[in-house]
């Protein structure tokens, strides 16, 4: 019957691309880990990776059990969440990461530390990551909980999202830019303007959402010689390589020299919460903190 360990090891060895790296991170022998993989193999009665002489590459059958064994271990892990939770008290660590968009400042900062005071027992590990990869990360049990800007465009099995709040958005330049000291700017003034943020097919979040206010307005932005949709872009800005369309709350970490200008029209962002729709005790309490309730 095939084990627990055996999972382990199995998905360390496909997620890490050796079994000498797996058997690092997994503080083991190499020889005992390539025994656990052979006794998998001959129980399944197929092999799982290629042995090549460069690096082990995975059989088709060894991809779509990754799936599963992935699967298998996010719903373990999940299983050993919610049974601790049920103890008496709440004890543990929450994964939380956030993307470039969605800085930890203000209220949501506030929230954040209101729940670490009333949940002594609890510690987060905080990282920034992209949304993309925040929702892969929640969907294979590998992240709890994620902070991002809608829309997303992708969406995965067993993760949900809830809304916390909508701010607006705000027009970003550098200083020197004639639009800087404005007190308005309409959106059909920016068409002419280089756009340090230019939306991926495939990816949602604030690029996306300001590409789509620009074609309300009649046009596409237009890309700057320099793009990010990272935090960099506020460094981007400050050089005068283009404009952004920016959430209020970036002001809070944005380069002096970078000013922001209201828009005409009502343009708003909205982070959401992402999750687990089987999250534990401590997610849904943590949301829950964050929601304001």
């Amino acid at each position: 019957m095939t084990s627990i360990r055996q999972l382990r090891y199995f998905v360390e060895i496909a997620e890490s691309g050796s079994f000498s790296a797996a058997a690092e991170r997994l503080y083991i022998a190499q020889s005992a880990l390539s025994r656990q993989i052979k006794e998998l193999e001959q129980h399944l009665g197929t092999p799982l990776f290629e042995r090549t002489a460069r690096l082990p590459r995975l059989t088709l059958a060894g991809d779509a059990f990754l799936q599963r064994a992935r699967r298998l271990l996010a719903d373990l892990a999940q299983a050993e969440r919610i049974t601790r939770d049920m103890g008496d008290g709440l004890q543990g660590s929450l994964r939380l990461n956030h993307s470039s968009t969605v800085p930890l400042t203000g209220p949501l900062l506030a929230r954040l530390g209101a729940y670490l005071q009333g949940n002594p027992g609890i510690a987060l590990e905080i990282a920034q990551q992209s949304s993309e990869a925040q929702l892969e990360d929640i969907a294979a049990g590998r992240l709890d909980i994620g902070l991002l800007r809608l829309p997303v465009l992708r969406q995965h099995e067993g993760v949900v999202l809830h809304e916390l709040f909508s701010e607006p958005l705000l027009l970003a330049v550098a200083a020197g830019h004639p639009l800087a000291k404005a007190p308005v700017v309409q959106l059909e003034q920016l068409r002419g303007e280089r756009f340090i943020s230019i939306p991926h097919r495939d990816r949602g979040g604030l690029s996306y959402l300001s590409a789509s206010l620009c074609m309300n307005a009649g046009f596409f932005p237009q890309a700057a010689q320099v793009v990010s949709r990272k935090t960099t872009q506020l460094q981007l800005i400050q050089a005068g390589f283009g404009v952004a369309l920016l959430p209020a709350c970036m002001r809070d970490i944005a380069p002096a020299s970078v000013r922001f200008v209201a828009l005409g029209e009502v343009c708003e962002s909205t982070v959401a919460l992402a999750c687990r729709r089987d999250a534990g005790l401590m997610v849904r309490q943590f949301l829950a903190a964050m929601q304001g309730v």
